[in-house]
């Protein structure tokens, strides 16, 4: 898991770097490098922390 992924906690607000289409996201969960997101186009996914490194969002 990288470094900015190992900080988001369930309620943080997120984008996927390479899904601009998905919206903002709202983590649900994080364990062992494995992120639950639901993003606001694309529904509840699964992230592999170790391959995407997701971006917070400061201010939606």
């Amino acid at each position: 898991m990288t470094d900015m992924n190992s900080i988001l906690e369930p309620g943080m607000l997120v984008e996927h770097p390479d899904r601009p289409d998905w919206g903002v996201g709202q983590v649900q969960s994080n364990i062992g490098g494995r992120i639950t997101v639901n993003f606001r186009e694309e529904g509840k996914v699964v992230i592999d922390g170790g391959r995407v490194e997701l971006l917070p969002v400061i201010d939606p």
